[in-house]
């Protein structure tokens, strides 16, 4: 009896929509401010939100007045809208089928109004709200009513799906096109390795460790020290995320290329690149969750990327030594083709990542000089700090030129893979993760390519050294 007089004394408080004035009327793309209120933007509300499930303690009340202000909206008087958006979950304590927001990739965020009958949500249902758990990883067309609300002296826009949201095409294939390049790649890395270049790790201790070390230790330090020092650690953090990001995965094909050109020990770079890429699948993880701990909006998805980094990164490069182990000849032939699709991938990321999230270039204060210098001293500071690492370790030349451009030289196509395929669920609206990893697979090439000309001078070795 007092829960049903306490849900009616609230349901009081809430302004049921009687009239127009409340509803967003069906020419206009924004509702009308409602004197008094407060209008949040997208992310704003995302935040408030998210902020408030995260909190221990809070009252999570304004989650069971918004959604029964939804079922007393009259949606037939709301205005038709289509987008192409994100569903988002939010699990609140308390509530079973928790809380659903939907994200148009214009900004927008909207309370999704959920069906009073639960057998709705189900798997297989006849219902536009079938299995919506099941549709959080991807990208869909939406089809909805749209009405607005002012509760507590805040505005929310409420929608009711008219049909089942459907993953687009392009999404589709642009995904599909992504996994099955970084595989491939992966399995190109593997058709140039056998066992015993991991145990170059016994038999030149010295450049292996120093090597592990600065990739897994001095890089991140440094990213995370270059992030705080230009503020993005307060101001952006989802660029500074990015930075651990990059700065957190291995090496790939480019630095056993670099290093090629650079008269480096190629038989070191190649067995660091291998024995780093087996262990990013925990280091990677672990990182990123160790220098964003104390940043209380993020929530790093430990087991889906150990996931990812499982399937796309450790099981094609076992494939690829299989391969290469079995069929010599063919491995032999493919490496060339497989060393060109690397770089394929990493440029096709970069090209349809970028022509996909233009209108983000716009937005000079989070991606303006101060972006492009950091991400570009983190390049170089990685190549840098490591040959002087090696140095102070009395490394040789020819190994210090192979663990500089390995340092510096990251997997961008794999750190960029990971960004896209978690960026929308943990909230990053701008793009900033894979943005970030973007810029520093540009970049490199030009730290690199600066760094092997002053290997001449600074790092000189003998043109018969192997």
């Amino acid at each position: 009896m007092k829960f049903a007089l306490a849900c009616t004394f609230l349901m009081l408080l809430i302004p049921v929509p009687k009239s127009h004035a409340q509803i967003a009327p069906a020419k206009d793309t924004v509702a009308p401010k409602t004197v008094g209120s407060e209008v949040l933007t997208g992310k704003e509300l995302y935040e408030r939100l998210s902020d408030l499930v995260r909190t221990e303690g809070a009252n999570l009340g304004l989650f069971s007045i918004l959604s029964e202000a939804s079922h007393q909206i009259d949606f037939a008087r709301g205005e038709k809208i289509s987008f192409l958006g994100n569903l988002r979950f939010l699990e609140v304590t308390g509530q079973k089928d928790g809380f659903y927001l939907v994200r148009a990739r214009t900004g927008e965020v909207y309370v999704l109004a959920l069906p009073k009958n639960k057998k709705a949500l189900e798997k297989g249902a006849e219902s536009p709200y079938a299995d919506l758990g099941g549709k959080l990883k991807n990208k869909m067309m939406f089809q909805a009513k749209k009405a607005s609300q002012v509760i507590g002296g805040t505005q929310y826009d409420f929608v009711q799906l008219i049909k089942a949201p459907e993953r687009t095409t392009l999404d589709r294939l642009f995904f599909i096109a992504i996994v099955l390049l970084l595989f491939l790649t992966m399995v190109g890395m593997g058709l140039t390795l056998t066992l015993s270049d991991f145990g170059l790790v016994f038999k030149k201790p010295l450049g292996m460790i120093i090597g592990l070390l600065c990739q897994f230790g001095l890089l991140p330090l440094v990213a995370m020290l270059l992030g705080r020092a230009f503020g993005f650690y307060e101001a952006y953090p989802f660029i500074f995320l990015g930075m651990i990001l990059i700065a957190s995965s291995p090496g790939g094909v480019t630095s056993n290329l670099m290093t090629y050109l650079g008269k480096g020990d190629v038989a070191l770079s190649v067995s660091l690149t291998a024995l780093c890429t087996v262990l990013s699948i925990v280091f990677t993880p672990m990182l990123l969750t160790l220098y964003v701990a104390n940043i209380p909006d993020f929530t790093i998805p430990v087991m889906e990327v150990m996931k990812t980094m499982l399937v796309l990164v450790v099981v094609p490069l076992f494939v690829g030594m299989l391969i290469r182990s079995y069929l010599p000849k063919f491995a032999k032939k493919a490496e060339k083709p497989f060393a060109l699709l690397g770089v394929f991938a990493l440029l096709f990321l970069i090209i349809v990542g970028v022509w996909s999230n233009l209108d983000q270039f716009a937005d000079t204060a989070r991606y303006g000089f101060g972006f492009y210098t950091v991400v570009f001293l983190l390049t170089f500071a990685g190549m840098f700090l490591g040959a002087v690492i090696a140095k102070l370790a009395r490394v040789n030349n020819f190994q210090t030129r192979a663990i500089s451009l390995e340092v510096g030289l990251r997997n961008a196509s794999l750190a960029m893979t990971i960004a896209i395929l978690l960026q929308d669920r943990i909230g990053d609206f701008s793009s900033s993760m894979f943005f970030t990893s973007g810029i520093f697979g540009l970049w490199m090439y030009v730290a690199g390519a600066i760094s092997i000309f002053a290997f001449k001078r600074l790092l000189p070795v003998k043109e018969a050294t192997s």
